[in-house]
């Protein structure tokens, strides 16, 4: 009975290994002939990933500790786990917002600061209290730059809180605009939402167009002591442009998940070691959704959440299945249609999906699948990948070939 091999390059919660019966898998740390790597904080662009690799699953949402864009090339998937961790990251935003609205971290240092044995302990910590004087919640605006699994969440809280919220989200999916509230007031662009807000949550990806989103000329904007959250991506935010907001005023607080030398020791900047996801609950939710998606993956082919591939999903009407990975150029079914033909596979049912460069082909055929076959779709110039899945888990894996990037 074949076994697929997964290698594993952190500690991945348990309640997410479980899913994968040592029937079917093989899981260890170190491993050779890896069929997929499952992963969470480890670099792998300096890693050399074996050919052998047929997906990688990221037990967390951000992927740039992988290298995707050669993943994409050699047509392999890399899974992640969006609105996994969506609770926990919502949570800490919720805590930082009561903290900068209440001064909580200063007020905890001037405490921390007092002498037990100081004769007017009781009224220094009277008098010294003024100064921390804060505001409330309700009433006040909170602007959601991103309003997926995450900003809605922060979103529906807000709400429960009395808060007034504006969204921005040009990319905003079908799905995540089911989720959100319907008090969300739309905003058309980020210096709309930047002027009304008197607090700022941040919950995009880090990509090119994202890379800097906040920098000085949009921190100018801002409301005079408005607050500045982001606990999405550091690079999101021009640190030094708010190094100079919050010494100009402009921010009254600026609070990240990512500290850095640039905020160390500023006033206002309060950061926290990269806690979003760092609950018992977040990391099982992760690791049982990617372990799901990777185990649909070897087992039938199927994709969903992968970040450089389409959603793909087909019911089984064969025990045999080719899955393909290509170019997203023309003509490139016909050419695949050819090669099975002349392999003698009469195709059964097909469905082929698309996401910018890279498509993606699921075919049930009527007979098994020889190496010859996949020998033949691979030689077709735009073909990544393409690996047999058939459905019999008593059965060898499939034959499989990959693109040689190095070529």
């Amino acid at each position: 009975m074949h076994r697929f091999r997964i290698q594993t390059l952190n500690n991945i919660s348990a309640k997410g290994l479980e899913r994968l019966p040592p029937d079917r898998y093989i899981v260890a740390k170190e491993l050779d002939r890896p069929d997929a790597i499952l992963v969470r904080s480890h670099d792998m662009h300096a890693t050399p990933i074996a050919a052998s690799v047929k997906a990688i699953a990221r037990a967390g949402t951000g992927t740039n500790n992988i290298p995707v864009a050669e993943m994409s090339r050699r047509g392999l998937p890399v899974f992640n786990a969006p609105g996994a961790n969506a609770n926990a990251v919502k949570e800490l935003v919720l805590a930082a917002l009561l903290i900068s609205a209440r001064n909580l971290v200063p007020a905890l240092q001037f405490v921390s600061g007092l002498q037990p044995g100081e004769q007017d302990f009781e009224a220094r910590v009277e008098e010294g209290k003024k100064q921390f004087a804060g505001v409330e919640l309700p009433y006040r605006v909170l602007g959601i730059v991103g309003l997926g699994a995450i900003g809605a969440l922060v979103a529906d809280t807000a709400f429960k809180l009395g808060m007034k919220v504006i969204g921005y989200d040009p990319e905003i999916t079908v799905d995540a605009a089911w989720r959100l509230h319907s008090g969300v007031r739309k905003a058309n662009s980020i210096e709309e939402l930047l002027k009304q807000s008197d607090f700022v949550s941040l919950h995009v990806p880090l990509v090119p167009a994202t890379r800097g989103l906040i920098d000085a000329r949009r921190l100018a904007v801002m409301r005079p002591g408005s607050v500045l959250l982001n606990f999405a991506r550091d690079a999101i935010v021009d640190e030094t442009a708010v190094v100079e907001a919050l010494r100009s005023g402009r921010l009254k607080a600026y609070l990240s998940d990512f500290p850095s030398p640039t905020l160390a020791g500023v006033t206002g900047a309060i950061a926290l070691p990269h806690l979003g996801a760092s609950t018992a609950e977040a990391e099982e939710n992760c690791a049982v959704m990617v372990v799901e998606q990777l185990r649909e993956f070897l087992e039938n082919g199927g994709i969903s959440n992968a970040v450089n591939f389409p959603n793909v999903e087909m019911a089984r009407e064969s025990d045999h299945r080719i899955s393909i990975a290509n170019a997203n150029v023309p003509n490139m079914l016909g050419q695949i249609s050819t090669a099975m033909a002349n392999a003698g596979l009469n195709i059964h049912n097909m469905v082929n999906k698309s996401r910018g460069e890279m498509a993606y082909t699921l075919v049930d055929v009527d007979s098994p699948v020889p190496q010859a076959a996949i020998d033949a779709i691979a030689a077709i110039d735009g073909v990544l990948s393409v690996r047999s899945v058939p459905a019999d888990p008593g059965r060898a894996a499939g034959p499989s070939a990959n693109r040689d990037v190095t070529a």
